[in-house]
């Protein structure tokens, strides 16, 4: 094993050999725990030769069905996911002229199909998750996470970087059908490394979420660097009014109280990849295929989000610059989508309850070569809740206006239904 290319890993196995020594006490659930079983109907499955102090506790709560030991250190989370999405005249996103010139058909077929496993062993605060994608036969996410502490975790394995908000959120939990056209430019997706990150004064003027994250930085599926660099993440998030915005579309819960998120980030990362996607390391349009630690690209972000009673705000400001080390040329993007959602239920007592409103702009660069080229979207989303995000029906149409350096723009318009469901 070359050390140097696998660092992340080695990090971690020293950091969670000290937080392991010494006398381990068990502490209470974990904040996941704590959402699957306190509001769960709870099952009393009786297990071969066990008394009933030690029988397992059976049931289904938010993260799917579970089973979890009577003294709450073992626990087994279990939750299976179907997207389906009906769409015309396509489901990419456009990115040039000639997306806009050859219009297909309505279509119809499964978008997403995940299984996902998660819980804690040993101890509470030593938790494990993982992702699998069924229909293209891809494990996603794999993590071992320490969380014994609030103001300092560390999370080991392949995760999407806790970079930016619209990533971060699952594709579940959308307020849109999905993400913006800036994701497909900017995210850094998922990654193999390790992470310390934490929140310091909750509660207070004062509240901080920090995560720095070391990592491989040739994307999902690929444990090993290319050259002497790694990719480096930081992340500084202020909760001005002492309550964060929770890492989901809208404001389901109609919070009683405002919560205000401002958040900085920056990456810097030096590989033969332009972007990053599900599928792992990739190119953006202007961009052959790299070399060994061809590209130095630095990216950073300006972040904020924000609830209230039903009302829901989410805006990413986002730069990049990529230098190509071997000739150096360096090109400069930048996107920003502003979101907004409203359960209007809450101003018209005649409106639905379970019906939100939402709307987002977004515009993004989309060719390397040409810093002309542009790409803005216009959308707007209708979403029915059955049950929460576990279960919502969202119709959504979309605008989009492409331009660049030759006189005439084109347009188009793209619809699309779509069924999540989560058991």
């Amino acid at each position: 094993m070359n050390i140097r290319t696998q660092f992340p890993v080695w990090a971690a196995v020293a950091a969670l050999t000290i937080l392991s020594s010494g006398k381990l006490h068990a502490q209470g659930p974990t904040e996941s725990t704590q959402d699957t079983t306190a509001t769960a109907p709870s099952l009393f499955a009786p297990v071969a030769d066990a008394s009933p102090q030690e029988q397992p506790l059976i049931g289904h709560g938010s993260r799917g069905f579970f089973i979890r030991s009577p003294d709450n250190v073992w626990l087994l989370q279990l939750q299976f996911r179907l997207q389906f999405r009906a769409f015309g005249p396509w489901d990419f996103i456009p990115d040039g002229r000639d997306d806009f010139q050859n219009p297909s058909g309505l279509s119809l077929g499964i978008r997403r199909s995940r299984i996902k496993v998660s819980g804690h062993g040993f101890r509470p605060w030593l938790a494990y998750a993982m992702e699998y994608d069924v229909g293209n036969s891809v494990l996603l996410n794999y993590t071992l996470d320490v969380n014994r502490w609030d103001q300092f975790r560390i999370k080991v394995g392949q995760w999407k970087a806790v970079y930016s908000r619209e990533r971060v959120v699952s594709s579940g939990r959308q307020q849109q059908a999905d993400r913006s056209i800036v994701n497909r430019i900017f995210t850094i997706d998922r990654q193999q490394g390790v992470s310390f990150y934490g929140r310091l004064a909750e509660g207070t003027a004062a509240d901080i979420m920090y995560d720095f994250s070391v990592l491989t930085g040739t994307g999902r599926g690929n444990p090993v660097n290319d050259d002497d660099n790694l990719m480096y993440m930081g992340r500084l998030q202020w909760n001005p009014l002492g309550r964060d915005v929770p890492m989901r579309g809208g404001d389901l819960g109609r919070s009683e109280n405002p919560a205000l998120s401002i958040a900085l980030g920056g990456v810097t990362n030096q590989s033969p990849c332009t972007r990053f996607s599900t599928s792992g390391c990739g190119r953006l349009n202007g961009f052959e295929v790299g070399e060994e630690g061809q590209f130095r690209v630095n990216q950073a972000i300006v972040e904020t989000a924000f609830i209230w009673k039903g009302f829901s705000w989410a805006q990413e400001f986002h730069w990049k610059s990529i230098e190509d080390t071997f000739t150096d040329v360096v090109t400069d993007l930048d996107g920003n989508y502003v979101q907004a959602g409203y359960f209007f239920s809450e101003a018209f007592d005649w409106f639905p309850e379970p019906l939100e409103l939402g709307a987002r702009w977004a515009f993004s660069n989309t060719d390397g070569d040409n810093p002309d080229s542009r790409v803005d979207e216009y959308t707007f989303a209708v979403n029915w809740f059955f049950s929460g995000h576990d279960n919502k029906l969202t119709a959504e149409y979309a605008h989009f206006n492409f331009s660049d350096d030759v006189p005439e723009d084109v347009a188009g318009g793209r619809f699309r239904l779509q069924w999540d469901i989560q058991f």
